[in-house]
């Protein structure tokens, strides 16, 4: 039996698909008002709970033989990123599972002050590492599902494509169902134990390109509308005034914006030989989506 929290987020619906796909058994966290009736459809066992109670947790581990924890909230990254990671962590030595996948992000590792969300989820990747549980850390570039409402805002509007900050930024956008094919499989890989992996996607664009892969997926001509961050920082400094949530998102948001996330194409090679895979490009992810 697989625990996916997150269950209804783009990975982790991704994952538990995947799993009933294989027909293993898997049991989805989900919150009470998330849509879960696809998972259920497909034969996951649903479990309704709430991370903030370590009760809930608990119960859900039971005879669980893997984890994989996809859960995040950028407005509360205290409690969902980092707390109910640490209690699921802890649970999961309690109940002796055997393999924690934890999906991370790239980028936890360097510091960003700015982003608590990073920096919950690099504390966690100290606990879990500590632990004494088998364990495997995944830390994606930008997830290629992320773009999807944009390229339907794109479509809508016949191209106008909306860029904030440094257009010459890189990124390595890696395919989500890549990412949930090696979630599952780095339980089951020997030589993904114990082990963290930058994974990203088989070439590094940078942020301006992709207005025109959209646009020749789309067969719309993109009108780009450039924004400086300091839009980003003037509306931040505006909502931290009234909701702190809103402000630590906008941090974490902001980083995103302002720096680079690509892999190398040796962590990209590492991947590919070590799960047995050949990672999709954002273009045919865009196209297999969008075709739809």
């Amino acid at each position: 039996m697989f625990l996916v929290t997150g269950a209804t987020g783009d990975l982790g619906r991704r994952i538990v698909r995947q799993i009933t796909e294989r027909e293993m058994p898997v049991r989805g966290f989900v919150r009470l008002k998330s849509r879960y009736s696809e998972l259920e459809t497909r034969g996951a066992e649903i479990f309704i709970g709430d991370l903030r109670r370590d009760k809930d947790i608990r119960k859900a581990c039971q005879d669980v033989k893997y984890i994989i924890s996809t859960h995040s909230d950028g407005r509360n990254p205290q409690a969902i990123d980092y707390a109910a990671n640490v209690d699921l962590i802890d649970a999961a030595k309690e109940y002796e599972i055997q393999h924690f996948v934890f999906v991370s992000a790239l980028g936890v590792d360097r510091g960003y002050e700015d982003a608590p969300t990073f920096k919950a989820k690099r504390q966690v990747e100290k606990y879990l590492e500590a632990s004494g549980l088998n364990y495997t850390i995944l830390r994606p570039a930008g997830l290629s599902s992320s773009l999807l409402p944009q390229a339907q805002r794109f479509k809508q509007t016949r191209g106008v494509y909306l860029l904030i900050g440094d257009p010459k930024n890189r990124t390595s956008i890696v395919s989500t169902d890549d990412v949930a094919k090696i979630a599952i499989d780095s339980a089951m890989v020997p030589d993904a134990r114990d082990r963290i992996f930058a994974v990203g996607g088989p070439e590094i664009i940078s942020r301006q390109e992709i207005p025109y892969i959209l646009g020749a997926i789309l067969k719309e001509e993109p009108t780009i509308i450039k924004s400086p961050l300091m839009v980003v920082d003037g509306v931040r400094n505006v909502f931290g005034l009234f909701n702190s949530q809103t402000e630590q998102t906008l941090g974490t948001f902001r980083v995103f914006l302002a720096n680079e996330f690509f892999c190398t194409p040796q962590e990209v090679e590492t991947v590919e030989r070590i799960f047995n895979i050949k990672m999709e490009s954002l273009d045919n992810f865009l196209r297999r989506y969008l075709s739809m």
